[in-house]
């Protein structure tokens, strides 16, 4: 999340944003982590929010959540909003390199 306060007057600053973060998260995430990122990926709540800054950077809306919280194991249902998953890809062969194992 980011604040952009009202007197910051830059047209599409926000997508702006994500764009040089998405440019410079890959080197920077190696240097610490000490693996590589491929894709990136954010949740919009749809009922709140439009992701329209996401939209305008050419983040793809690949799916919604089912509404469980990751540590319902009884199956109860929906207990959280169901939000909308879009992802980045920082790489052509993402999918490819997602999948190896090991």
């Amino acid at each position: 999340r980011f604040l952009i306060l009202p007197w910051v007057q830059v047209p599409h600053l926000a997508s702006h944003l994500l764009g040089r973060m998405a440019r410079s998260l890959p080197s920077e995430w190696k240097r610490v982590y000490g693996h590589p990122v491929y894709l990136l990926e954010t949740f919009v709540h749809p009922e709140r929010y439009r992701g329209t800054c996401y939209r305008a950077a050419n983040w793809v809306v690949v799916g919604r959540t089912t509404g469980r919280a990751k540590d319902d194991r009884k199956h109860l249902g929906p207990n959280r909003p169901i939000k909308e998953v879009l992802c980045y890809p920082l790489v052509r062969d993402f999918r490819e390199r997602l999948s190896r194992v090991g």
